[in-house]
């Protein structure tokens, strides 16, 4: 089970709260943990990346044990606590300007 924490904009329009639970079936990477996200909420299907390119949308970012993956390849195993629920797999929305 991944451990999910969503921004507010995506957690309203998935109606859920700032954590969702996947059952992920394969090795635990970014790609896999948004497949399941988008599995479970086809509502959240493009919002997070390109439906058509496969690429991160500007301005989201990924963080797993408090370190940015956001530009880490899509297939990169997260770490094993993130794997296995200890940690949570952030998503966040970036914001720009001062």
């Amino acid at each position: 089970m991944i451990r999910v924490q969503l921004p507010y904009h995506l957690q309203t329009l998935a109606r859920v709260g700032r954590e969702v639970e996947l059952p992920l079936e394969t090795e635990a990477t970014i790609g896999s943990v948004l497949d399941a996200l988008e599995a479970r909420y086809p509502m959240l299907r493009g919002t997070v990346r390109d439906q058509v390119t496969g690429a991160r949308r500007p301005f989201i970012r990924f963080f797993a044990c408090g370190e940015d993956w956001s530009l880490e390849p899509w297939d990169f195993p997260l770490p094993s606590a993130v794997a296995t629920g200890k940690e949570i797999f952030r998503i966040v929305g970036a914001m720009a300007g001062g």
